[in-house]
């Protein structure tokens, strides 16, 4: 998948940690995700519901 025009976006927090943080892009109906530190290594594919339920598991530590 060609993601050279992506427009990625990054949390509005992030310049809290240094500014490093994962960021995100909408692709054709899926959501790619990568590190803001290496913006030209691997990117993460996912669906809606994929990362809905990622980030449901990663805030949800009971």
């Amino acid at each position: 998948m060609d993601l050279s025009n992506a427009a990625w976006r990054k949390a509005s927090r992030s310049g809290e940690n240094g500014g490093d943080c994962v960021e995100l892009a909408d692709a054709a109906g899926i959501v790619a995700v990568r590190d803001s530190k290496d913006p030209y290594g691997p990117v993460l594919l996912l669906t809606r519901a994929a990362l809905r339920t990622a980030v449901h598991s990663a805030t949800n530590t009971h």
